[in-house]
């Protein structure tokens, strides 16, 4: 162990076009999600990309703008 604590299990990442701008992790989901709405609010605008992802499953919790599920695989 380094001695430094995790930055919590909650992520938050903007990105805007596709660059990452913004990081913000917190253990509370709630909090997160409070902070997802503030995020929207002061950085929601074209180009910009916000997700929610819980670190400890992998799970995508939310993304700003919405978006359609993508299917995996190919397609023809």
């Amino acid at each position: 162990m380094n001695g430094i604590p995790s930055p919590g299990r909650y992520h938050l990442l903007l990105t805007a076009d596709g660059l990452p701008v913004q990081h913000g992790w917190w253990r509370s989901e709630a909090t997160a999600r409070r902070k997802l709405a503030a995020w929207i609010g002061d950085w929601g605008r074209p180009g910009a990309r916000i997700t929610l992802t819980d670190e400890e499953t992998g799970e995508q919790l939310a993304v700003w703008p919405d978006e359609a599920p993508t299917a995996v695989g190919g397609g023809s």
